[in-house]
C-alpha cells in the first residue's frame, strides 16, 4: 500500500516527521499483516486467561484491525462480511480496514486535525493509487502547495525511492480515442464526435515547475518525469510531448508493471525530496480538544498509542 503523505491541504503527520512515519507505517502493516494471516490460517480461538470470555472465530481476526478512533470526521458503519475463502481475498479485506488508518496519518497529527472532505473516503482514484502501489511509494494527492503568499493546486505526485512522478490523470468515455493534437489542446473523439479539451500539458508543466523550484531550492537533485496516464482510453500522438510519457490504455500494463516490480527500500534522497515539498504545502487545520483541555491541566497532554 502506497503511503498517503498529503492530501489536498490537510495536515499530515509526515509533515511532521518525514523520517519516522513512513518506517514506522511499513513495520505497522507487516506485523498486522502476520498477526492476521496466522490466525486465518490456523482458525483457532482466542485463547488467554480462563476468566476471559471466548471470542468467535469469526470476529477474532476482525477486531485485529478495527480501531475506533473517536476524533475521526467520519464513521462508517462495519458492513458484516464473511471471513475470506482465500489468502488473496484476505490481502483485499486487509487493505480495506488499513484505508481508514491511511486517512487519519493524513488529516491529523497528534495535537492537531483538519476537517476532511467526505468525497475523499470513497474516492476510488485515491484508493486505486493507495492499494495497488508498494508501501515505498509516497502519494501527495492534488497538493495544495504555499508560494508566495499564493496556494496553488498541483497534480498528482508520485514520490518512489528512484525519482518524482507528476501523474496527469486523463480518463473518458470508454470508447473515446485521445488524440494528442498539439501543445495547446487534445482531440476527444467518441461516436464520431470530436471535442477539443486543453492539453493536460499546461497542467503538468505547472506542477513540474513547482516541484523543481522547491528541490532546487533546497538543494536537492532528485529526477522528475511527468506522465499523462489513462487506464481506460486509447492516447494517440506523433511524437511523445517533450520530457513527458503518455501512458495510455495500450500501455499502462507495462508502466503499472514497473511500478510494481520496483523492489526498493525507502532512500534518504526520497525523504529529503518528500520533506522539502510537504514544507512547502498549505495546512488547514484546527487543536484537538483534547489538546485544548490539557493546556488547562496542568500541561498534561494525551498521546495517542501509535505515538508512543
Amino acid at each position: 500500500m502506497a503511503q498517503l503523505i498529503k492530501l489536498q491541504n490537510y495536515i499530515t503527520r509526515y509533515e511532521w516527521d518525514i523520517y519516522r512515519y513512513p518506517s514506522q507505517f511499513i513495520r505497522m502493516k507487516q506485523d498486522n499483516w502476520n498477526r492476521i494471516l496466522h490466525l486465518w490460517s490456523n482458525h483457532e480461538p482466542l485463547t488467554g486467561n480462563v476468566e476471559e470470555e471466548e471470542i468467535p472465530k469469526e470476529s477474532k481476526w476482525k477486531t485485529l484491525l478495527k480501531r475506533k478512533v473517536q476524533d475521526d470526521p467520519v464513521v462508517e458503519e462495519e458492513k458484516e462480511t464473511a471471513i475470506p475463502k482465500s489468502e488473496e481475498e484476505l490481502k483485499h479485506y486487509f487493505l480495506e480496514h488499513l484505508l481508514p488508518f491511511q486517512m487519519k496519518w493524513a488529516t491529523s497529527t497528534i495535537s492537531n486535525v483538519s476537517f476532511v472532505d467526505k468525497k475523499y473516503y470513497s474516492d476510488m482514484t485515491l484508493q486505486y493509487f493507495l492499494k495497488r502501489f508498494p508501501d515505498t511509494y509516497l502519494l501527495m494527492y492534488y497538493p495544495i502547495f504555499e508560494l508566495r503568499n499564493a496556494p496553488i493546486e498541483a497534480e498528482i505526485i508520485l514520490i518512489s525511492p528512484v525519482g518524482i512522478e507528476v501523474i496527469y490523470l486523463l480518463e473518458d468515455h470508454l470508447d473515446t480515442v485521445i488524440t494528442a493534437s498539439d501543445d495547446r489542446s487534445w482531440t476527444h473523439e467518441y461516436d464520431n464526435k470530436q471535442t477539443k479539451r486543453l492539453s493536460p500539458m499546461f497542467a503538468l508543466k505547472r506542477s513540474e515547475k513547482i516541484i523543481k523550484g522547491i528541490l532546487e531550492k533546497h538543494d536537492i537533485n532528485f529526477p522528475i518525469e511527468k506522465i499523462v496516464l489513462s487506464r481506460t482510453n486509447v492516447i494517440n500522438y506523433l511524437s511523445e510531448p517533450y520530457q513527458t510519457r503518455v501512458v495510455g490504455k495500450q500501455e499502462y500494463e507495462k508502466w503499472f508493471q514497473e511500478k510494481r516490480s520496483l523492489i526498493s527500500p525507502l532512500k534518504g534522497s526520497q525523504l529529503k525530496a518528500a520533506e522539502a515539498l510537504l514544507k512547502h504545502c498549505q495546512s488547514s487545520y484546527v487543536k484537538r480538544p483534547e489538546w485544548e483541555e490539557d493546556e488547562n491541566q496542568n500541561g498534561f497532554s494525551f498521546i495517542e498509542e501509535d505515538e508512543r
